[in-house]
């Protein structure tokens, strides 16, 4: 059964309707010009809501429960998919999916934040917040692809780092930071891609690429909105404020340079509601970096990565 969100209840009656009118069709009672006027008006009613979507609705959206997550672009764009567990010094982590696979016949490796959806999924998969293992088993990962010069994905979607006292302990900040440094020196071309909520620095863990999209109803930001709140005001629920402020949607980090490269396009409604049309589209976009990139050397590879990171840099006096 479909979820709507609180700012689609308009659009959740009128299916509601909908649904209770064909429930009552039958061979005698035709309500067949009803529904069709109903979905038609369903359709305007789609499009006006996402047109004029707010910074805290796009970000509702970017956690919505049914959004595709990295297993599920994987299925729908990747084939022979191999994972690859732990990483050889503490345990597995599952939040973050590893592994190798073929795109269009090309061998390659995919790395990837991954959410649950029922309640024991979540908190297998940590709500999408890695410990310091998952870092290392991406590390682990993208350096075997490195070996084999096998371009890299990325697939980001997570609300940030796992913030407990053992992650703590095992070294959170120094297995970031070791990405951060390794990944900037990887001679194979990095695709990232932030597919729901990029939070952080749980997130640029994996996320220093040669190309990085956003998909069009995601968030990239230093902090999630209600984080953001309950420091500048003391108060979480003040979240939608947060993220006016924090201008973290797709549209907002493609203003500012050098940031993202692309906002790929998902179907109205949010990418939930079809998740092959959105991975199709993904993968189209996917297939033109990657042939820009095996393009280069591996030099140019490293030098268009520094480059990238240092432009962000804005110095005023």
């Amino acid at each position: 059964m479909k979820q709507f969100l609180d700012f689609e209840k308009p659009l959740a009656d009128l299916q509601a309707k909908i649904s209770e009118l064909k429930d009552f069709s039958t061979e005698r009672v035709d309500f067949t010009g009803d529904i069709k006027k109903l979905e038609k008006k369903a359709d305007k009613l789609r499009k006006d809501i996402f047109s004029n979507l707010s910074r805290w609705q796009r970000t509702q959206l970017a956690r919505h429960a049914d959004r595709p997550y990295t297993l599920d672009y994987v299925d729908h764009i990747f084939t022979d998919w191999f994972e690859v567990h732990g990483d050889r010094n503490f345990r597995d982590d599952p939040a973050l999916v590893c592994g190798f696979a073929r795109f269009d016949g090309q061998p390659c490796c995919v790395i990837g934040h991954q959410k649950g959806r029922n309640t024991k999924q979540k908190v297998h998969r940590n709500f999408g917040m890695p410990n310091p293992e998952g870092y290392r088993k991406a590390l682990r990962v993208m350096q075997m692809a490195e070996q084999f010069g096998l371009p890299i994905f990325t697939f980001v979607d997570t609300p940030g780092a796992f913030p407990g006292i053992g992650a703590e302990e095992r070294g959170q900040a120094e297995a970031i930071a070791r990405n951060l440094r390794e990944m900037a020196m990887l001679k194979v071309p990095v695709i990232v891609t932030v597919t729901g909520e990029g939070g952080s620095g749980g997130a640029l863990a994996i996320a220093v690429g040669n190309r990085v999209m956003m998909m069009e109803h995601s968030v990239y930001a230093v902090i999630s909105p209600e984080g953001c709140a309950a420091i500048l005001w003391s108060d979480g629920a003040k979240g939608p404020q947060a993220a006016e402020a924090l201008k973290l949607t797709a549209p907002d980090v493609d203003s500012l340079d050098c940031v993202i490269d692309d906002v790929i396009p998902e179907p109205l409604g949010g990418a939930h509601c079809d998740h092959k049309a959105a991975a199709a589209t993904l993968k189209s976009y996917l297939k033109k970096h990657l042939d820009e990139l095996m393009a280069m050397t591996a030099d140019e590879l490293i030098e268009q990565r520094y480059d990238r990171f240092r432009k962000m840099t804005r110095i005023s006096e």
